[in-house]
């Protein structure tokens, strides 16, 4: 059984994700390959600490926060979360609209309006999650990360650097400031942020709780966080490479993921093209599922009660979260403002999400005989030190942003 696995390679893999390989590989080649395939190790033991806490004492991570920690703590993580939902619930939708519309206009002249794009889409999430069910959301995210898995890696074969380039960017480096003044440190920065997210973490305690599983689980746990790191690596490196063996080769950079569908065409054929926008399209479609679903399953978590999304109350909810996906197209707006609060909250959310598992982790009253081994606190410690240093460069860009 891999879907709560698969649950967070859709929430993992979305436009974010797909922005920040596709510029990496368009700018600098397969040269930051290292910084996915570090970033996907450390998600792993992030995801096996949290996970592990939950099978011993069968709380989430929203619920150990307030019982063990403190309740501001939660309360913290709610309000950060929730914050940096909405700005990518604006940002993911706006951007499979500009992707769509883009794509449309190779078999319809003039194309399809990004605004029923957006509807079309919104419309699909919110049919879905009226279900309510977790087992729902699962399989529905297991068909369309199939598709965006299938895409993606289909893509590489066609797509592919050198393989030598490949075998290179495994090796650790930070390449040189190009002409145009960019920032290779700001772009190692932000890929990072879109694979270690530290929601990721706080929900992952939450699907294994649903499942049922307790410490007799922790294999099953472990080949399940496997698998979905694993995956990570995969579809982002596919990407990556797609950018870097057609842009980067041709020497043209890239803003916007809605430009891979006007420059592959002709470098790549139509049919890549086509390929590309899918994977795009499920991706986005993919991560917005956690995303409507954060807010009540947090206020679930927090207040340790039933996870029953067939209630009013979480319905208008969600129904309210998801009309922001039509704020970009709608509006031809940039949610600027939004998207400065929620980089804000994550410049501190990673480090305080992996010092309090830390904490929690090493707590005998809570994990008895199960507490974090010396390699598991070396790791977790090393990524500790990490996350400081990412966010801090993720803070200087916050106000470089603020400053223009």
């Amino acid at each position: 059984m891999f879907l709560p696995g698969i649950f967070l390679l859709g929430f993992n893999i979305g436009t974010g994700s797909v922005t920040t390989m596709a510029k990496s590989g368009a700018t600098y080649g397969m040269s930051l390959l290292w910084t996915v395939l570090i970033s996907c190790i450390a998600a792993y033991v992030m995801i096996i600490a949290y996970g592990r806490f939950t099978l011993v004492t069968g709380e989430t991570a929203l619920q150990a926060f307030r019982k063990h920690i403190h309740p501001v703590i939660g309360l913290f993580f709610i309000v950060a979360l929730t914050t940096g939902v909405a700005g990518s619930v604006m940002g993911v939708m706006g951007i499979i609209a500009e992707i769509s519309f883009e794509w449309s206009k190779s078999f319809i002249a003039g194309g399809v309006a990004p605004i029923y794009w957006a509807a079309l889409f919104v419309t699909l999430v919110y049919f879905i999650f009226w279900n309510g069910r977790t087992q729902v959301f699962e399989r529905s995210l297991a068909v369309i990360v199939a598709i965006m898995a299938a895409s993606f890696v289909f893509n590489f074969f066609l797509l592919m650097p050198p393989t030598i380039d490949l075998a290179k960017g495994l090796i650790p480096s930070v390449p040189q400031v190009d002409q145009e003044g960019e920032n290779p440190l700001l772009l190692i920065a932000s890929m990072v942020g879109t694979t270690l997210f530290s929601g990721l973490f706080i929900i992952r305690t939450t699907l294994v709780k649903e499942a049922d599983w307790t410490i007799k689980d922790d294999a099953q746990q472990r080949r399940d966080a496997l698998f979905a790191t694993a995956m990570m690596f995969v579809i982002s490196a596919a990407i990556m490479a797609a950018a870097a063996g057609t842009l980067f080769a041709n020497g043209i950079g890239l803003d916007r993921p809605a430009q891979m569908i006007t420059l592959l065409e002709p470098l790549a054929g139509p049919l890549a093209a086509s390929i590309f926008a899918i994977g795009i399209i499920a991706a986005g479609v993919s991560s917005q599922f956690p995303n409507v679903l954060m807010l009540p399953w947090l206020l679930c978590d927090y207040g340790d009660s039933p996870r029953d999304m067939t209630l009013p109350k979480y319905r208008i909810m969600v129904f309210f979260i998801s009309l922001l996906g039509l704020v970009v197209p709608l509006f031809d707006a940039r949610p600027l403002f939004v998207m400065i609060a929620s980089q804000a909250f994550n410049v501190a959310l990673l480090p305080a999400t992996v010092a309090c598992i830390l904490y929690l982790g090493n707590r005998s009253d809570l994990m008895g005989e199960h507490r974090h081994s010396a390699i598991m606190n070396i790791g977790l410690a090393a990524i500790f030190l990490f996350s400081l240093v990412t966010s801090y460069m993720g803070f200087q860009g916050l106000l470089a942003m603020v400053a223009s």
